[in-house]
């Protein structure tokens, strides 16, 4: 599909996004009543979502951004919104996320917003990753110049290479993978996550 075609889906579905707090509230809300985002409702993804809400908290908290990137992020004179499409329940979303949003934080240029999948399937349908619906998957656009600048996601590019293998050897994601891909993201502390997205950004500009 071209551009200016993904850019109309965009403009059709930004009254269901959502800030940043009101995506926390949300979780936070549906796990008091027992449930996650998304359509799929069972224990699995009830744990899930409790699990992602806990990660997410702790990486807003311990993640930090180097100060070339801070200075990197702060050169950047693009007006632009960056709309993450996710769920609660997803495992990559909980990392990724906190660090989206500190980056955005440093630039009052970048609008940062998120889009559940699941309730918005015509808009994801647009941002496929290999065919598929992976999130969390971000565009960063600006509909006022008619601009599609980047996207990106689900994956930071190393740990995309450790799933890619992954599902060449097994032709699926194991749980103890899930496990291994969690260890990689603790100890790699967002620095692949950063890195990627500030030259995503510094490319665009």
């Amino acid at each position: 599909m071209s551009e200016q075609h993904k850019l109309q889906i965009i403009k059709k579905h930004l009254d269901h996004t959502l800030s940043y707090s009101e995506y926390k509230e949300l979780i936070e809300r549906l796990l008091k009543e027992g449930k996650s985002t998304g359509h799929t409702q069972n224990e699995a993804y009830l744990n899930y979502s409790k699990l992602g809400f806990n990660r997410m908290k702790r990486w807003e908290k311990t993640s930090e951004l180097t100060s070339e990137q801070i200075q990197s992020i702060q050169q950047v004179d693009l007006k632009q919104t960056w709309l993450v499409i996710t769920e609660g329940w997803c495992g990559d979303a909980a990392p990724v996320i906190p660090i989206m949003k500190k980056i955005a934080d440093h630039n009052p240029l970048i609008d940062f917003k998120l889009i559940l999948r699941d309730e918005n399937d015509e808009l994801m349908s647009e941002f496929l990753t290999n065919g598929g619906k992976s999130i969390p998957k971000l565009i960063a656009f600006n509909l006022e110049e008619d601009q599609l600048f980047f996207t990106w996601g689900p994956r930071p590019k190393e740990a995309a290479e450790l799933v890619a293998k992954e599902k060449a050897e097994h032709g699926k994601l194991r749980d103890e993978f899930k496990v291994t891909l969690q260890k990689w993201y603790n100890q790699d502390k967002g620095k692949n996550i950063a890195e990627d997205l500030v030259n995503c950004l510094k490319a665009a500009n």
